[in-house]
This record gives structure tokens, sequence and C-alpha cells, in this order.
């Protein structure tokens, strides 16, 4: 799959409002009609899970946009947003600094844990430089609209548990690291 080159790459994390499974439910072929729309601008994509593997907590996407107002409606007009799925949005600038996307992921979709990372920035600018890890499917910072400032750091990755997962990040340059189940996302086929 290739990534149009259509202007900048955005970070979105919808987090789940308790007790919307359901609702959630309901909505699925909405979400996926809505999400169809930009598949060609998708970089990453995928649920994060509770515990038990099974039950959604967020929705994951990381996607190219011609600027900060459209990777705003992108995840504001969501049917499931709109709908009231999600508590809140976490939505910033990203740079790809792997360069593919998840559907280039050299690794397999399905063998061992998957992990999304979010290390929400303390000060100086930190973990710029992409670490030498096998299981990194999508790593890159979290920046101000405008781009100049960073704000953190946003990982999907494979990793044996969750602390392993948590070590790829300086854990003293943050703010707070959290670490999320996460699997290969997209309308299942």
């Amino acid at each position: 799959m290739m990534v149009k080159t259509v202007g900048v790459e955005f970070f979105c994390y919808h987090r789940d409002r308790p007790g919307s499974a359901t609702l959630r439910e309901e909505l699925v072929e909405q979400h996926w009609s809505y999400m169809d729309r930009y598949q060609g601008e998708m970089i990453a994509r995928g649920p994060t899970l509770a515990g038990d593997g099974d039950t959604p907590t967020g929705s994951v996407h990381i996607l190219s946009l011609p600027d900060p107002a459209a990777a705003r409606a992108f995840a504001f007009d969501e049917p499931t947003y709109q709908a009231g799925v999600y508590r809140d949005v976490l939505l910033r600038r990203w740079r790809n600094l792997l360069g593919r996307t998840m559907w280039d992921f050299p690794g397999s979709r399905d063998d061992g844990n998957r992990y999304l990372i979010l290390g929400l920035g303390a000060g100086q600018a930190a973990d710029l430089a992409v670490p030498v890890q096998d299981d990194l499917i999508a790593y890159g910072p979290l920046l101000s609209d405008n781009g100049t400032a960073w704000l953190g750091t946003a990982v999907l990755m494979g990793a044996p548990d969750p602390d392993t997962a948590r070590a790829i990040l300086t854990p003293d340059r943050y703010a707070g690291i959290e670490v999320h189940n996460w699997q290969f996302g997209g309308r299942p086929s």
C-alpha cells in the first residue's frame, strides 16, 4: 500500500468512553465506511484493547492529510466520535521516522504482542533517533500544529510484554508514558 503525499502526517487516538462497546459495535459499518475514504492516506491504524485482548479501549489512526484543519475534520467527523463512543481524542502532528506504512512492516502481523506506546513530553525533545529494533511498526515524534514544538513520542511495536515496550522510550524525559495493547487494523476481509 502506498501513502499519498498530501501534506502533513498526524497521529489520532480516539479513547473509548467506558461502557460504549455496544454503541461502538452498532456503528461498526459506519466507522468502516468513513475510514474507507481515507485508505490512501493511512500510515497505520488499529484498535487498542483491554488486558483481555478483545475489548476495544480506543482507536489509533496515523495518516497524511493536507493540514491541521483536515486532521481535525477527520477526527471529529468520525461517526463513532459523533455518536459519543469516545471520551477524548489525542490529535497531534507526527513525523514518520520509519518512512513506511504498517503494511510495509517486514515482520508478521499476527505473531506476538503489539503495543501503542505514548510518551507525553516534559521539556526538551527526546528519542528523536529511531532505535535499532526489528519490531518497530511506526515511530515518530508528536508535534504542535505548526510542527515546531516537540510534545512527545508515539510508537507502535511488537514486544514480549508491556514493560519491554515501555523501555523503548527514555523514562525521565516524559511527563508520563502509556502502554496500550494494540493490533493491526483495517476493514476485516
